[in-house]
Formats: structure tokens, sequence, C-alpha cells
């Protein structure tokens, strides 16, 4: 075991915080990471940038793809004269609402076409909306059976020791009332590296765990990777970790029963986010009829536990 360099082990949270962008960022939104000529990238898969944008962005561009068609097919018909019945000459507006009509097959039969060109534009919009409906119903199905992972994952991790060694803790929790079939965990060290030529890179370690599989993820999950000789936690201390931008990222996989299908969750905790020598309260009961209680809200609750030594 290599001796403490540093007393400052208890509180890692005053070293500074790495000005890296986060690989993986907590609330799943995007990572800081910007793409340098790719700016066009996300347009050209349409269906996946329908898929993953969020439902208000979804309905503001269905209702703005909604109007734009009707405006274009209602200059269209006002292109071909006076071929709408019961319309003002030359109105614009009559022209829109009669396209809306249309589009939706709401047939009020106030307003009908009446000229050769007039009948031609019906004929394209009504499949134009024919064909917008079906892709607009099967988007939104899409988007709500596309299946979600709700796991909780604590907000920071520990170094405590478990079975006489330093051990790196972190908490994961089913929030669903059912069960995740299968589940599996990884956990990576990402950290600046400098090579023996001088080439700075951004590196990935695996890390061995207790446990990486569990057939049935109902409660809580205590993921720990232990730091023995063969860790790349070993021998480090809070100011290295903050000095070469490390990262631990955690990724969680399983099969949902619900939904039969694979769900995925994912985390990382920096270096202000692992906690030396402290350990998770507990937070599993049993109720005076023998079921099992799980307190959530102490989930994120730390208390100080022996030194240590990596």
């Amino acid at each position: 075991m290599a001796a403490p360099r540093s007393s400052s082990r208890n509180l890692p949270d005053r070293s500074p915080p790495p000005s890296r962008p986060r690989l993986v960022n907590p609330s799943g939104s995007k990572s800081g990471i910007v793409r340098v000529g790719a700016k066009l990238a996300r347009w050209r898969d349409p269906y996946h940038l329908l898929l993953t944008m969020s439902w208000v962005q979804y309905f503001i561009l269905t209702f703005i793809s909604f109007v734009a068609a009707n405006a274009l097919f209602a200059f269209l018909y006002l292109l071909g004269g006076d071929g709408i019945a019961n319309a003002q000459p030359g109105s614009f507006p009559d022209a829109f609402f009669f396209s809306v009509q249309t589009m939706a097959s709401i047939g009020y039969g106030a307003m009908y076409p009446t000229t050769t060109w007039a009948n031609v534009v019906v004929t394209i919009e009504a499949l134009t909306g024919l064909l917008g409906l079906a892709m607009a119903t099967g988007l939104m199905f899409a988007r709500f059976a596309r299946p979600t992972a709700r796991v909780l994952f604590s907000k920071t991790a520990v170094i405590t020791v478990q079975d006489d060694l330093p051990t790196l803790m972190l908490r994961a929790a089913n929030q669903r009332h059912n069960q995740v079939i299968e589940a599996q965990t990884r956990m990576t060290l990402v950290r600046n590296v400098t090579t023996p030529e001088g080439e700075f890179m951004r590196r990935f370690y695996d890390m061995k765990l207790v446990r990486s599989q569990t057939p049935v993820f109902v409660l809580t999950w205590t993921i720990m990777h232990p730091i023995d000789s063969d860790s790349p936690l070993y021998g480090m201390t809070a100011e290295d970790l903050a000095e070469v931008e490390a990262e631990v990222v955690v990724t969680l996989t399983g099969l949902d029963e619900t939904f039969a299908q694979t769900i995925h969750a994912r985390y990382s905790y920096i270096a202000s986010e692992i906690l030396w020598n402290m350990r998770f309260e507990d937070i599993l009961s049993r109720l005076p009829d023998g079921r099992r209680a799980v307190d959530y809200r102490r989930f994120h609750e730390v208390a100080p536990a022996r030194e240590a030594k990596l």
C-alpha cells in the first residue's frame, strides 16, 4: 500500500473542479463537448433527432410544420385564381383555412374547389395530409414506446474500508415498481495521461467490481470497486484525481420486464464528488408485517468512516 501523501483526504470537495467538460452529465443532458465541423450532422439524421428532442420541441416543430404546409397550399390555391367557392377572391386567410379543412379532412362544405387547378391541388394536399398524419402518429408511438430507465444514482461516491480493503462505493436504485432482469453494470475511470512521447491523451481504464451483475434489480444496489494493487485508483489521493481531471463513469443495463426491452442508465462522478473516509447511511429496514422498506429520503446521506489508506 502506498503511504498517504496528504492529510486532505477527508474532504475532497475542497479540490478545484476540473475544467474539462464531463463525459456524462448526471442530469442526462448533453455534455459540453463542441463538435467542430459537424454542425449539420444532427440534421442529417432526422428520425433520431425527432425521437430524442424534448416533447416541447417536438410539438412546436409539429405545429410549425402544419402551419407552414397549409400556408404553402394556400399560396398554391391563390395561384390558380378564383378556384374556391364561397371564398373571397385573392383572400389568403380564406385559402389558408380551406387548406386546413382539406388537409385535416374536415370538409365543412361551405368552401369547395371549382376549377381543375384547385382540384389537383386538393388531391396533392389530401395525399400529403394522409402521409403527414401517418408519420406524426408513428413518431408519437415510437416516442411513447421507447423504453427509458428510471435508475437513481447516489449524488456522491464514497471511499471506505470494506473487507479490509479501501473500496469505492456508489448506490443505484430502481425507481419503478417493477423488476430489471439480468442487470449488469460497468465502471470506468477516465483520466488525463501524458505518454512518454509527450502526447496528451484521455484514457479509459476498466475498474473491477465486487459484483458486476445481479439476476433481479428490484430495490437498491451498492456497486463496489476494491482499490487493490490492480486498481487504477491505487496510490492516488483526492488531489491526484483532481489534477488528472478524473471521472468515474458508471453504466447499467438490463431487461425491463414491462417492456421486454433493454434499458440503459449512466452516471459519472468527478473528483469533488468522491468523498473519502465516508460511508452510506443504511436505508433498508423491515416493516412489522415482514416487508422490506427503502427510505429514499436518506438515499444520498453519508456518515464518517474509518480512514481508508490507498
